[in-house]
């Protein structure tokens, strides 16, 4: 009769039946972290999502005095781009963040007329407008500054004509 002691499983070359024990950063049988806040918490908002809220919120608002600016896409950009001297943007294929620079300022919006199937789009430029401001108040009336000069660019009109509150603070 053989008394030898088999080796330990997984040693040796032999694969044990349960395979090698996962490790766990759980050594005290507390869970894995979970996220820092709840969803509905202002704090799990990225800055850029509470920016595009912004645009929208502000849109909206301006969609209950002008029904046809259902028709219209606001959209969120990062920066404008400088149009390159051979006239086409550099880093813009759908032109919509595409600018004359004239050295003096960065735009902080911008409407793009409607052409071909696409529709008319305003253009409002994160960085810009977040640089400009100190909290999500000044932010929030920026934002509905340049959204309410853009929609007065599209429909022909004042901006005071647009908004009544333009310009208030």
């Amino acid at each position: 009769m053989d008394n030898r002691v088999p080796p330990p499983a997984g040693a040796g070359g032999v694969p044990s039946r349960s395979g090698p024990r996962p490790r766990h950063r759980d050594r005290h049988g507390r869970g894995m972290r979970g996220p820092i806040a709840p969803p509905q918490v202002p704090l799990s908002v990225s800055r850029g999502e509470a920016f595009t809220d912004l645009v929208h919120d502000s849109a909206e608002r301006l969609e209950r005095r002008w029904p046809q600016l259902a028709a219209v896409d606001f959209v969120v950009r990062e920066v404008p781009v400088a149009r390159s001297e051979a006239g086409g943007a550099l880093s813009d294929p759908d032109g919509l963040d595409a600018f004359d620079f004239d050295g003096d300022s960065v735009p902080l919006g911008r409407y793009v007329a409607a052409h071909g199937d696409a529709p008319d789009r305003i253009v409002i430029f994160r960085r810009p407008v977040e640089i400009r401001t100190k909290g999500r108040e000044e932010r929030a009336l920026l934002v509905h500054e340049v959204v309410v000069e853009q929609v007065a660019e599209l429909l022909g009109l004042a901006p005071e004509s647009v908004d009544p509150r333009y310009g208030q603070d």
